[in-house]
């Protein structure tokens, strides 16, 4: 009898082992590195490099992992939001109403269904591109084929005042909506699904970016970023070392987010929240 009760007991305990504990966790700064003369706006990787769009100095530069640069691409005209797809970079010409790609053939200019104006951020997912056109309030969306445009200057639910940054995901097109101070999320037909942060009190929602369980804004002249669960949930507001925060992403688990008043880059890792000091 003791022997059986022994057993089960055992039995429980190994099953009990097996099963993993949620243990909550939040992001906590780890680094920050001081660029060398850059004013960043977006920021995008290439091959694991980190490449920074320098507005103010009108180029693009790729930085080591102690911020110093490494390579140039001038003769921009005020690039802004960048991304990339393997090899090439897609870059926003807010001064030149472009979109210019650049890669080892060269550089080119985007082929677009509409004239742009002032475009203020790019995203690139698979065949699909995704343009916020800034003084237009609309989203440029290609599904591979066609070209469509969805938005219009207001306040309401599927209304921009000017969209500054825009990011595809696998199922929606989710827009920094700059000055309605708040994000939408589209789906990939230009309906409008849901928004997040109204209740935030954010003055101007320049950045944005979408991991797979959350949702970053930055909150620029109150010098902070905020992290949403996918439903709108505000998980955490980092402020650490954060003044006039543009852009943001996750690289190797690292979250990394510019500062364009100081020029600084700051890391942030997840860590137990009963491990913070």
């Amino acid at each position: 009898m003791r022997k059986s009760i022994f057993i089960i007991v055992v039995l429980i305990l190994a099953s009990a082992c097996k099963e993993k504990v949620a243990v909550p966790k939040e992001w906590v700064l780890s680094k920050t590195i001081q660029l060398d003369e850059v004013n960043p706006i977006g920021l995008t990787q290439v091959n694991g490099s980190i490449w920074l769009s320098d507005g103010d100095h009108n180029r693009l530069v790729k930085i080591d992992k102690e911020g110093k640069i490494t390579e140039t691409i001038d003769s921009l005209d005020r690039p802004m939001h960048i991304d990339a797809i393997k090899e090439t970079i897609f870059i926003p010409e807010y001064g030149k109403d472009a979109i210019e790609t650049v890669d080892k053939k060269g550089r080119f200019i985007m082929k677009v269904s509409d004239s742009l104006d002032a475009p203020a951020g790019v995203s690139v997912y698979e065949n699909e591109r995704a343009i916020a056109d800034f003084y237009n309030n609309r989203i440029l969306y290609f599904d591979g084929a066609n070209w469509i445009s969805f938005g219009k200057e207001g306040k309401a639910q599927g209304e921009f005042y000017y969209p500054t940054d825009v990011q595809i995901t696998k199922d929606k097109i989710w827009v920094a909506d700059a000055y309605n101070n708040r994000v939408q999320a589209f789906d990939k037909k230009g309906t409008f699904l849901q928004m997040m942060g109204q209740d935030q009190r954010m003055n101007a929602a320049t950045g944005i970016f979408v991991s797979e369980d959350e949702v970053f804004v930055t909150d620029f002249e109150n010098n902070r970023v905020l992290v949403f669960d996918k439903t709108g949930v505000l998980l955490q507001v980092l402020k650490d070392q954060i003044e006039k925060p543009t852009d943001m992403m996750i690289k190797d688990d690292t979250l990394y987010v510019i500062n364009y008043r100081n020029g600084k880059l700051n890391l942030f890792h997840k860590q137990p929240i009963f491990a913070k000091k």
